[in-house]
């Protein structure tokens, strides 16, 4: 049986119904917990930038429950779930290495593993399944070089990403196991780094935490984050984006490998538009409000619980054009696929890099790349946080 529905195949993830434009209204998790779903553009904004909605309270003694199974962001110790002054702090630790300035030194190096990736690509016999030569395999080859972390097998790493961000496919029981592991090697790591620093993310960020005061359990978890979601939604975005351009979106192909630029116009596009979950309520997009705040003209008590919903938010029809996305047009608002506010996601210039690299250098190489695969016939990656390809076979 594969990964995905027996009885029906799933939609590619650009195809799938994603909850209306309107007013926040109230919704169920699978707990039990009634949420806000807020779904405009405007108000998910509102929501991930006006410090009455924060993380922190959702771990208070009276927080209602929010998942069935846990996951690493459900952590109290870790940077999302941490706010103000507490949250600058602990971000402060690795913001620098993740700056437009600092990423854009990084770009020839991961032009580098593009290349290389790409050249070992051509060697395959055809059809050639692009996830596991390529869009698998980028996104962890670059932050593993990133953390110095080019020894580790990557099986390993993957086993333990898949635990700390699922979303139903393992038990509880499973996900404390394979987290525990996760946390042994990290704080192996973090001892090993403390003794013989090098040029690398953890390095610099043992270096910070101990000059800061970072509690040990906050750089453990920090370190677990980092590995994780250096990759994860890289990974996603690409496998998605490449399915979308290999079918629905075929005449934007070209565009793409006419230059960086182009590319990553085409990007940003894409982030906006192809979710990397579907209708679902995600824990990182969750808050809670500390006070009585008025939303789209709805009142949210204070106590109350709020899920933005980011990919309806990129597709509100009173900021960005209906239908499919002009590949070559500049984002008219800023995207949101990474989030706003002090929770903006840490890694988004890097994931940007990477798309853009990944997306031109590819079409460059493979002007005439075709999907082996129909819509209906994709094998799904299911069961985690987000939905994406688990392989797709191409010819050129």
């Amino acid at each position: 049986m594969s990964a995905q529905s027996a009885s029906r195949p799933l939609r590619p993830m650009h195809r799938i119904s994603l909850p209306e434009s309107g007013p926040p209204r109230l919704v169920t998790l699978a707990t039990g917990t009634p949420v806000w779903l807020v779904t405009r553009y405007a108000e998910v904004r509102q929501v991930l930038m006006d410090p009455r909605f924060d993380r922190r309270s959702l771990h208070a003694e009276n927080a209602p429950p929010l998942l069935v199974v846990p996951n690493l962001l459900d952590d109290p110790n870790g940077l999302i779930n941490q706010d103000g002054p507490a949250h600058q702090r602990l971000r402060g630790t690795v913001q620098r290495a993740f700056t437009p300035r600092a990423i854009a030194r990084w770009r020839p190096w991961v032009g580098s593993v593009v290349a290389s990736l790409l050249d070992d690509f051509a060697a395959r016999p055809r059809p050639a399944d692009i996830v596991e030569g390529f869009t698998r395999p980028l996104p962890v080859s670059v932050i593993c070089r990133l953390m110095g972390l080019d020894h580790l097998d990557r099986d390993r790493i993957r086993h333990w990403a898949d635990h700390a961000l699922s979303g139903g496919a393992h038990t509880a029981e499973e996900v404390v196991a394979a987290m525990t592991e996760f946390g042994v090697f990290a704080a192996g790591l973090i001892a090993e780094r403390r003794k013989e620093p090098g040029d690398d993310l953890v390095s610099g960020l043992v270096a910070a935490g101990d000059e800061l005061g970072i509690e040990e359990r906050q750089l453990i978890t920090l370190t677990l984050g980092l590995v994780v979601a250096g990759h994860e939604t890289t990974m996603s975005a690409l496998g998605n984006a490449v399915v979308y351009l290999l079918t629905d979106g075929r005449d934007g192909w070209p565009l793409l490998a006419r230059d960086e630029e182009a590319a990553a116009t085409a990007a940003e596009q894409l982030l906006r538009t192809v979710p990397l979950s579907e209708g679902r309520v995600l824990p990182g997009l969750i808050r809670r409000a500390v006070a009585d705040v008025e939303v789209g003209g709805v009142l949210i008590p204070a106590g109350g619980v709020v899920a933005v919903q980011t990919n309806s938010a990129g597709r509100d029809p009173d900021v960005f054009p209906p239908g499919p996305p002009d590949l070559s047009a500049p984002l008219t608002s800023p995207g949101i696929a990474f989030g706003a506010g002090p929770h903006h996601c840490l890694g988004a210039w890097l994931a940007r890099l990477e798309l853009e690299l990944a997306l031109h250098h590819l079409a460059a190489r493979f002007p005439e790349l075709r999907a082996e695969f129909t819509p209906e016939t994709i094998e799904w990656r299911v069961g985690q946080m987000t939905r994406s390809p688990s392989r797709l076979p191409v010819s050129w």
